[in-house]
Protein backbone atom coordinates (compact mmCIF):
# COMPACT_ATOMS: atom_id res chain seq x y z
CA UNK A 1 0.00 0.00 0.00
CA UNK A 2 0.92 3.75 -0.74
CA UNK A 3 1.99 4.95 2.27
CA UNK A 4 2.81 8.94 4.10
CA UNK A 5 5.65 10.56 4.73
CA UNK A 6 4.93 10.03 7.85
CA UNK A 7 4.06 6.30 7.86
CA UNK A 8 6.84 5.47 6.04
CA UNK A 9 9.27 7.52 8.42
CA UNK A 10 7.68 5.86 11.14
CA UNK A 11 8.59 2.66 9.74
CA UNK A 12 12.11 3.74 9.07
CA UNK A 13 15.07 2.84 11.89
CA UNK A 14 18.22 3.26 10.50
CA UNK A 15 21.51 2.99 13.22
CA UNK A 16 22.44 6.61 14.46
CA UNK A 17 24.37 8.40 13.47
CA UNK A 18 23.12 8.03 9.94
CA UNK A 19 24.00 9.10 6.15
CA UNK A 20 21.36 10.67 3.56
CA UNK A 21 22.92 10.61 -0.06
CA UNK A 22 21.76 13.83 -1.11
CA UNK A 23 21.86 15.26 -4.86
CA UNK A 24 19.86 18.30 -4.04
CA UNK A 25 16.99 17.53 -6.69
CA UNK A 26 13.44 16.69 -4.71
CA UNK A 27 13.29 13.01 -3.22
CA UNK A 28 16.59 13.57 -1.58
CA UNK A 29 15.85 17.24 -0.18
CA UNK A 30 12.35 15.53 1.14
CA UNK A 31 14.55 12.80 2.75
CA UNK A 32 17.35 15.16 4.45
CA UNK A 33 14.55 17.48 5.70
CA UNK A 34 12.28 14.47 7.08
CA UNK A 35 15.76 12.79 8.67
CA UNK A 36 17.24 15.87 9.84
CA UNK A 37 13.85 16.98 11.86
CA UNK A 38 13.22 13.41 13.03
CA UNK A 39 17.29 12.46 14.61
CA UNK A 40 18.62 15.91 14.89
CA UNK A 41 22.76 15.70 15.13
CA UNK A 42 22.54 12.19 13.86
CA UNK A 43 22.50 13.01 10.05
CA UNK A 44 25.36 12.92 7.82
CA UNK A 45 24.60 14.22 3.83
CA UNK A 46 27.33 13.11 1.24
CA UNK A 47 26.88 14.55 -2.43
CA UNK A 48 28.11 12.72 -5.32
CA UNK A 49 29.50 15.24 -7.98
CA UNK A 50 28.74 13.70 -11.36
CA UNK A 51 30.29 16.10 -13.70
CA UNK A 52 28.24 15.36 -16.76
CA UNK A 53 26.32 18.54 -16.91
CA UNK A 54 26.93 22.25 -16.79
CA UNK A 55 24.71 22.39 -13.86
CA UNK A 56 26.58 19.99 -11.66
CA UNK A 57 28.55 22.71 -10.30
CA UNK A 58 25.23 24.92 -9.43
CA UNK A 59 24.32 21.24 -7.22
CA UNK A 60 26.93 21.07 -5.08
CA UNK A 61 26.61 24.77 -4.21
CA UNK A 62 22.85 23.82 -3.61
CA UNK A 63 23.54 20.82 -1.43
CA UNK A 64 26.31 22.65 0.43
CA UNK A 65 23.88 26.22 1.49
CA UNK A 66 21.04 23.56 2.69
CA UNK A 67 23.30 21.57 4.93
CA UNK A 68 25.38 24.20 6.69
CA UNK A 69 21.63 26.11 7.03
CA UNK A 70 20.11 22.58 8.69
CA UNK A 71 23.78 22.19 10.42
CA UNK A 72 24.36 18.53 8.69
CA UNK A 73 27.82 17.74 7.93
CA UNK A 74 28.16 17.11 4.04
CA UNK A 75 30.69 15.55 2.24
CA UNK A 76 31.40 15.84 -1.49
CA UNK A 77 32.75 13.45 -3.65
CA UNK A 78 33.67 13.78 -7.58
CA UNK A 79 33.18 10.80 -10.10
CA UNK A 80 33.57 10.01 -13.53
CA UNK A 81 32.00 6.87 -14.88
CA UNK A 82 33.08 5.34 -17.57
CA UNK A 83 31.63 2.11 -18.71
CA UNK A 84 33.44 -0.85 -20.26
CA UNK A 85 32.05 -2.48 -23.56
CA UNK A 86 28.91 -4.06 -23.18
CA UNK A 87 28.15 -2.11 -20.02
CA UNK A 88 25.40 0.55 -20.33
CA UNK A 89 26.60 4.15 -18.85
CA UNK A 90 23.94 3.55 -16.49
CA UNK A 91 24.95 0.97 -15.03
CA UNK A 92 28.48 2.76 -14.73
CA UNK A 93 27.28 5.46 -13.00
CA UNK A 94 25.58 3.60 -10.66
CA UNK A 95 28.46 1.49 -9.49
CA UNK A 96 30.68 4.68 -9.13
CA UNK A 97 28.05 6.24 -7.40
CA UNK A 98 27.56 3.57 -4.74
CA UNK A 99 31.70 2.63 -4.56
CA UNK A 100 31.43 6.50 -3.81
CA UNK A 101 28.89 6.83 -1.03
CA UNK A 102 30.77 4.40 0.87
CA UNK A 103 34.31 5.49 0.74
CA UNK A 104 32.80 8.75 1.77
CA UNK A 105 31.34 7.10 4.72
CA UNK A 106 34.02 4.89 5.87
CA UNK A 107 36.57 7.98 5.62
CA UNK A 108 34.92 11.08 6.78
CA UNK A 109 32.61 9.27 9.31
CA UNK A 110 33.39 5.65 10.39
CA UNK A 111 31.49 5.01 12.81
CA UNK A 112 28.24 5.05 10.45
CA UNK A 113 26.61 1.98 9.42
CA UNK A 114 23.25 2.64 7.31
CA UNK A 115 23.07 4.91 4.21
CA UNK A 116 19.47 6.13 2.97
CA UNK A 117 18.76 6.72 -0.04
CA UNK A 118 15.62 8.63 -1.87
CA UNK A 119 14.26 6.61 -4.32
CA UNK A 120 10.43 6.08 -4.01
CA UNK A 121 6.69 4.35 -5.71
CA UNK A 122 7.04 5.78 -9.16
CA UNK A 123 10.93 4.89 -9.21
CA UNK A 124 10.08 1.38 -8.15
CA UNK A 125 7.12 1.41 -11.01
CA UNK A 126 9.74 2.83 -13.95
CA UNK A 127 12.52 0.30 -12.74
CA UNK A 128 10.03 -2.88 -12.92
CA UNK A 129 8.66 -1.46 -16.44
CA UNK A 130 12.29 -1.09 -17.96
CA UNK A 131 12.63 -4.30 -16.58
CA UNK A 132 9.83 -6.37 -18.13
CA UNK A 133 10.67 -4.22 -21.24
CA UNK A 134 14.12 -5.83 -21.28
CA UNK A 135 12.72 -9.41 -20.72
CA UNK A 136 13.82 -9.73 -17.29
CA UNK A 137 14.18 -12.64 -14.92
CA UNK A 138 13.14 -12.41 -11.18
CA UNK A 139 15.87 -10.55 -10.20
CA UNK A 140 14.97 -7.71 -11.73
CA UNK A 141 11.32 -7.66 -11.79
CA UNK A 142 11.69 -7.77 -7.81
CA UNK A 143 12.87 -4.02 -8.81
CA UNK A 144 14.50 -2.06 -5.58
CA UNK A 145 14.83 -3.77 -2.42
CA UNK A 146 13.67 -1.34 0.71
CA UNK A 147 16.94 -2.73 2.48
CA UNK A 148 19.92 -4.48 1.82
CA UNK A 149 23.70 -4.87 2.66
CA UNK A 150 26.70 -3.93 0.46
CA UNK A 151 30.17 -2.22 0.45
CA UNK A 152 30.20 -3.24 4.26
CA UNK A 153 27.35 -1.04 5.09
CA UNK A 154 23.45 -1.26 5.51
CA UNK A 155 21.53 0.28 2.95
CA UNK A 156 17.82 1.43 2.87
CA UNK A 157 14.91 3.13 0.73
CA UNK A 158 12.00 4.50 3.24
CA UNK A 159 10.45 6.62 0.25
CA UNK A 160 9.59 3.04 -1.49
CA UNK A 161 6.13 2.76 -0.69
CA UNK A 162 5.54 6.89 -0.81
CA UNK A 163 4.60 8.46 -4.05
CA UNK A 164 7.20 10.87 -5.85
CA UNK A 165 4.30 13.74 -6.12
CA UNK A 166 3.71 13.65 -2.46
CA UNK A 167 7.81 14.57 -1.81
CA UNK A 168 7.28 17.58 -3.71
CA UNK A 169 3.92 18.38 -2.36
CA UNK A 170 5.36 18.47 1.56
CA UNK A 171 8.33 20.20 -0.03
CA UNK A 172 6.08 22.87 -1.86
CA UNK A 173 4.33 23.34 1.52
CA UNK A 174 7.00 24.38 3.61
CA UNK A 175 8.66 26.80 0.87
CA UNK A 176 11.52 24.32 0.22
CA UNK A 177 13.51 24.52 -3.31
CA UNK A 178 15.08 22.10 -4.75
CA UNK A 179 17.45 21.86 -7.86
CA UNK A 180 15.93 20.12 -11.11
CA UNK A 181 18.26 17.93 -13.28
CA UNK A 182 18.17 18.95 -17.09
CA UNK A 183 18.21 15.52 -18.02
CA UNK A 184 15.32 14.37 -16.21
CA UNK A 185 12.92 15.62 -19.23
CA UNK A 186 15.10 14.39 -21.49
CA UNK A 187 12.78 11.65 -23.61
CA UNK A 188 15.90 10.02 -24.91
CA UNK A 189 16.29 8.12 -22.19
CA UNK A 190 13.81 5.03 -21.44
CA UNK A 191 12.83 6.08 -17.90
CA UNK A 192 12.09 9.55 -18.62
CA UNK A 193 9.94 8.51 -20.94
CA UNK A 194 8.20 5.96 -19.08
CA UNK A 195 7.58 9.13 -16.28
CA UNK A 196 6.23 11.26 -19.27
CA UNK A 197 4.31 9.15 -21.29
CA UNK A 198 3.56 5.75 -19.73
CA UNK A 199 2.93 6.65 -15.87
CA UNK A 200 0.26 9.24 -16.60
CA UNK A 201 -1.69 6.85 -18.71
CA UNK A 202 -1.51 3.80 -15.83
CA UNK A 203 -2.53 6.38 -13.37
CA UNK A 204 -5.91 6.97 -16.19
CA UNK A 205 -6.16 3.39 -16.86
CA UNK A 206 -5.71 1.71 -13.57
CA UNK A 207 -5.42 3.59 -10.17
CA UNK A 208 -4.44 1.26 -7.90
CA UNK A 209 -1.27 0.78 -10.20
CA UNK A 210 1.22 1.99 -7.64
CA UNK A 211 -0.39 -0.92 -4.64
CA UNK A 212 -0.62 -3.57 -7.58
CA UNK A 213 2.41 -3.54 -8.92
CA UNK A 214 4.62 -3.30 -6.27
CA UNK A 215 2.66 -6.40 -5.05
CA UNK A 216 4.08 -7.79 -7.86
CA UNK A 217 7.65 -7.04 -7.41
CA UNK A 218 7.40 -7.79 -3.82
CA UNK A 219 6.17 -11.91 -4.86
CA UNK A 220 8.91 -11.73 -7.62
CA UNK A 221 11.25 -10.64 -4.94
CA UNK A 222 10.11 -13.57 -2.31
CA UNK A 223 10.16 -16.12 -5.24
CA UNK A 224 13.89 -15.01 -6.02
CA UNK A 225 14.91 -15.59 -2.31
CA UNK A 226 13.78 -19.03 -2.11
CA UNK A 227 15.65 -19.58 -5.85
CA UNK A 228 18.79 -18.41 -4.04
CA UNK A 229 18.39 -20.61 -1.19
CA UNK A 230 18.05 -23.96 -3.85
CA UNK A 231 21.21 -22.15 -5.99
CA UNK A 232 23.30 -21.76 -2.43
CA UNK A 233 22.39 -25.47 -1.96
CA UNK A 234 23.53 -27.01 -5.11
CA UNK A 235 26.70 -24.90 -4.96
CA UNK A 236 27.34 -26.89 -2.22
CA UNK A 237 26.75 -30.58 -4.09
CA UNK A 238 28.82 -29.16 -7.27
CA UNK A 239 31.57 -27.36 -5.48
CA UNK A 240 33.60 -24.36 -6.10
CA UNK A 241 34.90 -24.36 -9.06
CA UNK A 242 32.12 -26.49 -10.31
CA UNK A 243 32.68 -29.72 -10.84
CA UNK A 244 31.01 -30.44 -14.08
CA UNK A 245 29.92 -34.31 -13.83
CA UNK A 246 27.96 -32.94 -10.79
CA UNK A 247 26.45 -29.82 -12.70
CA UNK A 248 24.94 -32.69 -15.65
CA UNK A 249 23.44 -34.18 -12.68
CA UNK A 250 20.85 -31.70 -12.36
CA UNK A 251 18.13 -30.44 -14.38
CA UNK A 252 18.81 -27.86 -16.96
CA UNK A 253 17.08 -25.09 -15.04
CA UNK A 254 18.95 -25.97 -11.67
CA UNK A 255 21.96 -25.66 -13.58
CA UNK A 256 21.41 -22.46 -15.02
CA UNK A 257 20.11 -21.35 -11.72
CA UNK A 258 23.56 -22.54 -9.76
CA UNK A 259 25.84 -21.69 -12.19
CA UNK A 260 24.21 -17.63 -11.96
CA UNK A 261 24.71 -17.75 -8.43
CA UNK A 262 28.29 -19.32 -8.70
CA UNK A 263 29.12 -16.43 -11.60
CA UNK A 264 27.36 -13.70 -9.51
CA UNK A 265 28.91 -14.87 -6.22
CA UNK A 266 31.99 -15.64 -6.42
CA UNK A 267 33.33 -13.60 -9.59
CA UNK A 268 30.69 -10.61 -9.44
CA UNK A 269 29.52 -11.02 -13.05
CA UNK A 270 26.02 -11.49 -14.82
CA UNK A 271 25.43 -13.86 -17.79
CA UNK A 272 23.30 -12.58 -20.47
CA UNK A 273 20.23 -15.11 -21.64
CA UNK A 274 22.30 -15.73 -24.49
CA UNK A 275 25.32 -17.07 -22.89
CA UNK A 276 23.83 -18.36 -20.51
CA UNK A 277 22.53 -20.88 -22.80
CA UNK A 278 25.71 -21.49 -24.59
CA UNK A 279 27.02 -22.17 -21.50
CA UNK A 280 24.75 -24.93 -20.63
CA UNK A 281 24.83 -26.50 -24.49
CA UNK A 282 28.12 -26.70 -23.74
CA UNK A 283 28.38 -28.28 -20.27
CA UNK A 284 25.78 -30.65 -21.98
CA UNK A 285 28.05 -31.86 -24.64
CA UNK A 286 31.10 -32.48 -22.14
CA UNK A 287 30.71 -36.00 -22.28
CA UNK A 288 34.69 -36.78 -23.18
CA UNK A 289 37.71 -35.59 -21.38
CA UNK A 290 38.99 -33.77 -24.73
CA UNK A 291 36.37 -31.75 -25.06
CA UNK A 292 37.34 -28.22 -24.85
CA UNK A 293 35.11 -24.89 -23.69
CA UNK A 294 35.91 -21.44 -23.51
CA UNK A 295 32.86 -18.89 -23.94
CA UNK A 296 32.95 -15.21 -23.07
CA UNK A 297 30.50 -14.37 -20.21
CA UNK A 298 30.03 -10.99 -18.59
CA UNK A 299 33.18 -9.56 -18.49
CA UNK A 300 35.22 -12.76 -18.38
CA UNK A 301 35.59 -16.46 -19.65
CA UNK A 302 34.46 -19.73 -18.91
CA UNK A 303 36.74 -22.72 -19.56
CA UNK A 304 37.24 -25.93 -18.74
CA UNK A 305 39.75 -27.45 -16.87
CA UNK A 306 40.12 -30.75 -15.68
CA UNK A 307 36.58 -32.01 -14.28
CA UNK A 308 35.50 -28.69 -13.06
CA UNK A 309 34.56 -24.87 -14.81
CA UNK A 310 36.63 -22.24 -14.12
CA UNK A 311 36.13 -17.95 -14.59
CA UNK A 312 39.27 -15.63 -15.89
CA UNK A 313 38.73 -12.07 -16.33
Amino acid sequence: MAQSLEQALADFSPGLPFAVAFSGGADSTALLLACARRWPGQVRAVHIHHGLQNAADDFEAHCRALCLQLGVPLAVRRVQAHHAPGQSPEDAARKARYLALAEAVRTEWPEVQDVALAQHADDQIETLLIALSRGSGLPGLASMPAHWQRLGLHWHRPWLAVPGAALRDDLQSRGQSWVEDPSNIDEKFTRNRIRARVLPALADALPAFRDTFARSAAHAAQAQEVLNEVAAQDLLLIGVPPRIEALQSLSRARQALVLRHWLRLHHASTPSTAQLHELLDQVAACTTRGHRLHLKVGQGFVQREGACLSYTT
